[in-house]
């Protein structure tokens, strides 16, 4: 549910004795919402957290409180001009990192009669209603909005809360659906620091039954991905908002460690990749073009034969993968190192190890190394890149050299006055540059969120992809950068087989990987076991 303005208040009915105009339309609420013994009932359900189901109307306190009242509308005549009136709006297709759908306008100022006849019965008769089962004084305004989901479209877990929203509710337009048909509203328990654990109920979307809950820290849930290809999921959905309640500070996650680079040497660099890119020459331009546009994609990058070795391991039973969450920030399997085949657990050093950090020194122009050229001695006219080859090299001492920021948020040069680390990590103030990195496999259903709680600060990303052949972007995947409280990409970032991608990213730039949707398994038709690729995920610090 992706509108975030409050509503206009809902018109006033006409005074009486004026005459109706022959378009308007009246919206009948369920009978049994008139039933002051249901509604007692419901009430003394909700507050003492037990459950409540009646034909008319359900009310259950796990995993939050929520209710479900079918047959919302009273007869079909109008839920189905309602749903007519609504497929004749105009949507427009929003694509993020959470979500992926057809929305509507604001409903608020919507001048179609059924429309507008829905607006008044949920600010009205709805409203009291749901004031007097919650115990919550809703105010008479209400957010809107009307949104299809076809095809791979998905909702992916939130809690909803935005300062003042206290009820949330969706009115579902549907055909007969299957909980096949993807589409659930998954409601998720969560763990004593009010994260998200595991979906514990799925509620299958069934015509003219609206659902509604409290929003609350607690109150995680997803649309999961429609699957089917021919029916359109149409709903009607927005908030009512009340008195705003103290919420709890977000939980700030342990990073993934980081560590300065292992002792190797150059011959790690001819063992590991192809040889174009350990020509001098050929640092030299890639320098150059990653330093005009801070990213840069190398083809090829790994000797053949070493890549198939990678991709083999990759395979390996025996592999020990772990699911990483929680549902709000990510969802993807990370590799035990511990139970890596030998070749996995080299690369992983090479990763690491001195040698690289020195080579992507030249290959962005970074001090990764302190062997790797200055800005000063740029300026000096003495800058030149390191021989990785270790023939030749600048004075070996440690320069702490103080950048100036730069308004352009994408130059390389930027400083490391890092403030607070991205997911909780924290800065890197001993001025030895440090990596963090990890194997990550990636599947139908994988994917990471930009967070509220997730900063930002200067660093390089390396991605190393395998097992990508015959990978579509359609299928998702893709890493996406992002300029901070923007949904327009900077940069997409594809996978591709044996490929290394570099890019830099300052405190303003946000990533993403976008939700493997249900189009991925097509993949499955040319390569029998490929259900999802890998990538080796590493970020280095100056």
């Amino acid at each position: 549910m992706g509108a975030k303005r409050r509503g206009p208040a809902a018109p006033p009915p006409p005074p009486p004795g004026k005459k109706r105009g022959k378009r308007e339309a009246r919206a009948e609420l369920r009978a049994a919402l008139r039933d002051a013994a249901l509604r007692e009932r419901a009430a003394a359900a909700w507050r003492r957290g037990e459950p409540l189901r009646h034909e008319a109307a359900a009310v259950e306190p796990a995993p939050f409180r929520h209710g479900v009242i079918p047959g919302f509308l009273a007869g079909p005549a109008f839920a189905e001009a309602l749903r007519d009136e609504l497929l004749g709006l105009g949507f427009r297709g929003r694509r993020n990192d959470l979500l992926s759908l057809r929305q509507s306008e604001e409903l608020g100022g919507r001048p179609e009669p059924h429309v507008a006849a829905l607006r008044h019965a949920l600010c009205e008769e709805f409203r009291a209603w749901l004031s007097a089962v919650t115990q919550i004084e809703l105010e008479p305004t209400v957010d809107i909005s009307c949104a299809k989901y076809e095809y791979t479209d998905v909702l992916l877990c939130h809690d909803d809360e935005l300062e003042g929203r206290r009820i949330a509710f969706i009115l579902y337009l549907v055909p007969p659906w299957e909980e096949s048909d993807g589409g659930t509203l998954d409601l998720y328990s969560t763990d004593e620091h009010f994260q998200p654990q595991q979906i514990v109920k799925s509620l299958v979307p069934s015509w003219n039954t609206l659902v509604f809950f409290e929003v609350s820290p607690v109150s995680f849930h997803q649309v999961s991905e429609v699957l089917s290809e021919e029916k359109c999921r149409l709903s009607v959905s927005g908030w009512f908002h009340g008195p705003s309640i103290v919420r709890p500070a977000r939980r700030t996650e342990a990073p993934l460690p980081r560590s300065p680079h292992i002792p190797y040497d150059h011959e790690i660099l001819y063992e590991w990749i192809n040889l174009v890119y350990l020509d001098m020459d050929s640092q030299a331009q890639i320098q150059e073009e990653f330093e005009e546009r801070s990213e840069i994609l190398l083809k090829d990058f790994l000797k053949k034969e070493k890549y198939q070795l990678l991709c083999e391991a990759l395979e390996n039973k025996d592999v020990q993968w772990s699911r990483r969450g929680p549902a709000n920030k990510r969802l993807y399997e990370t590799a035990e190192e511990d139970s890596l085949p030998d070749i996995l657990k080299k690369f992983l050093q090479f990763l690491r190890s001195e040698a690289l950090f020195l080579l992507l020194s030249n290959f962005t122009g970074l001090k990764l190394h302190f062997l790797a050229p200055s800005d000063e001695d740029e300026d000096a006219g003495e800058g030149r890149a390191a021989d990785t080859a270790g023939h030749s090299s600048p004075k070996p001492e440690q320069e702490e050299t103080d950048h100036h920021a730069d308004s352009n948020p994408h130059q390389p040069d930027q400083p490391d006055n890092i403030p607070e680390a991205q997911d909780g990590e924290t800065q890197n103030g001993s001025g030895v540059p440090v990596c963090a990195g990890e194997l990550r496999r990636w599947t139908h259903g994988h994917y990471t969120l930009v967070h509220d709680t997730q900063a930002t600060e200067f660093a390089l990303d390396l991605l190393f992809f395998c097992g990508c052949e015959d990978w579509d972007p359609e299928y998702g995947g893709f890493t996406s950068y992002i300029a901070k409280g923007e949904d327009e990409e900077l940069l997409t970032v594809n996978p591709e087989d044996n490929c290394l991608a570099l890019v830099y990213r300052d405190k303003e730039t946000m990533k993403f990987v976008k939700y493997i949707n249900h189009r991925s398994l097509a993949r499955l038709k040319k390569h029998a076991n490929r259900t999802g690729f890998w990538d080796f995920s590493f970020v280095y610090y100056e």
